[in-house]
């Protein structure tokens, strides 16, 4: 069966940057199930594998406008340190569930740190990133009427709380 809109596919990747340095892979998590068509994953992935069959193996190189898009500095923001109740130890590199400026689920990393204030970054990690993926595709079947109208998978046994 081949890729198209409205099918859930299932597939192996690893993803690397221009040095060759493996930046994420689903080999440890198990394969990533997702449906084509509906933004579910970064829209250069989901045109490379446009098309495609259960068994095939493709490389596909994105460029950051196609993947995580580019580094925006209104995600750079400056908290009072207060923001941080009950958190002892605050270093630049660790994240935070936060929000982002439209109220969207994000990560935010800390870069600086001072007694006042902490300095969070809420950019994607792999923004401004040209990424490769080698991707094998597993499984490829057609979504459930249920699964189109959310426009997301339902893994076995998950149940969905609104």
């Amino acid at each position: 069966m081949k890729i198209s809109k409205g099918k859930v596919v299932s597939i192996d990747y690893t993803v690397s940057n221009n040095q060759g340095e493996t930046l994420d892979a689903s080999g440890n998590r198990g394969p990533l199930i997702y449906l084509h068509g509906h933004k579910n994953i970064i829209p250069g992935l989901e045109r490379a594998l446009e098309g495609r069959e259960t068994g095939e193996s493709i490389n596909a190189v994105v460029p950051p406008e196609d993947g995580y898009g580019q580094h925006n500095p209104r995600l750079i923001q400056t908290v009072p340190r207060t923001a941080f109740q009950g958190v002892d130890k605050i270093e630049p590199g660790m994240q935070f569930q936060g929000r982002g400026p439209d109220g969207q689920q994000a990560v935010v990393r800390v870069i600086e740190v001072t007694d006042e204030s902490v300095k969070i970054d809420a950019n994607h990690p792999l923004v401004g990133i040209e990424l490769s993926f080698a991707v094998t595709i597993r499984d490829v079947r057609d979504a459930t009427p249920e699964e189109i109208e959310h426009g997301h998978v339902h893994a076995p046994g998950a149940h969905h709380h609104h």
